[in-house]
């Protein structure tokens, strides 16, 4: 397991003024190379040998967002990132990419082959055999779906070329892309009337989003061999003070487009465990963490608005 980019010399995303957290905590990660791997927004690594944890970060933010991803199966298993007052600033617009044709090679690259402006890459921190390129999304049905969305990392355009890695993206239905995920994701980013990402609502936001991409969870391969995941979730975490609370997003990867309400898709942290294998917000408290994961529906709907 590695980590990339410059480290995060002031620990911007964790800096409040909150009492630190105390209590067991048995399933917390333990990675002794790779630092960050103790941050809230962190589920379980694997460490199995054939997992990669790439951390993505710059000078001015610290952390972009961290990934797991599997070398065997060329994509990434989660997107974990944050979301507070300092990094949900907005400097930058992905409209800009058009005009860095004459100094980006990707925006080059992208717009002479494929006619678009965005800088989406390979993952140059990948090994060759494990990364994914841009002509296998050429001449199939899937866009490009970003996990960490590009909309979440308006805050300098380092950051935001970063979600254009293509470790950070999986194939995803048109319907899907631009319909339930991204009403989702403007919820999660403030995209939206959703008071989710601001100050009188959460100090920390903690997201971890992904695809499922191991055994029943995968929909299909692509012509060009990549996989398709069947479903989509997002675990969040609110920290407001020391009060937490946290919820879920399951979302089915069907060619329909789902313009329904958000809260059809609503499910607990234990409900994702189960279904992906992945153990959410480990970091936190034991305590705290079964309190926070076993939520009722009811009372997701009503501590995340979205019962009104």
């Amino acid at each position: 397991m590695t980590a990339c980019g410059d480290d995060d010399p002031v620990n911007i995303h964790e800096r409040s003024t909150t009492q630190p957290l105390n209590g067991d905590n048995k399933n917390k990660n333990i990675v002794s190379n790779i630092k960050e791997v103790s941050r809230l927004e962190f589920p379980k690594v694997k460490d199995d040998g054939n997992s990669i944890v790439l951390v993505r970060s710059t000078s001015g933010f610290g952390v972009t967002y961290s990934i797991e991803y599997d070398k065997t199966l060329r994509a990434q298993r989660w997107t974990c990132f944050t979301l507070d007052k300092n990094n949900s600033v907005r400097s930058w617009n992905r409209n800009n990419w058009a005009n860095y044709a004459s100094t980006n090679q990707w925006v080059a690259k992208n717009l002479a082959e494929y006619g678009f402006s965005d800088p989406f890459q390979p993952d140059p921190d990948l090994p060759t055999s494990a990364r994914t390129n841009l002509d296998e999304y050429k001449g199939i049905s899937f866009q490009r779906g970003h996990i960490c969305a590009s909309s979440d990392r308006l805050y300098s355009k380092d950051a935001n070329e970063q979600t254009f890695y293509l470790s950070n993206i999986l194939p995803q239905s048109k319907g899907v892309n631009t319909g339930i995920w991204q009403d989702m994701e403007g919820y999660v980013n403030g995209n939206t009337t959703s008071i989710w990402n601001s100050s009188s609502f959460r100090d920390t936001l903690y997201v971890c989003k992904g695809g499922t991409i191991d055994g029943n969870n995968i929909r299909s391969k692509t012509s060009t061999g990549l996989i398709v995941p069947k479903f989509f979730f997002m675990a969040l975490l609110c920290r407001k003070g020391n009060n937490f609370k946290a919820l879920g997003f399951w979302v089915e990867h069907t060619d329909q487009s789902k313009k329904d309400g958000v809260e059809n898709y609503v499910v607990n942290i234990d409900y994702l465990e189960k279904e992906t294998g992945i153990d959410f917000f480990c970091n936190l408290p034991d305590d705290i963490e079964a309190e926070v994961q076993s939520a009722t529906k009811t009372k997701m709907l009503k501590d995340w608005k979205l019962d009104q």
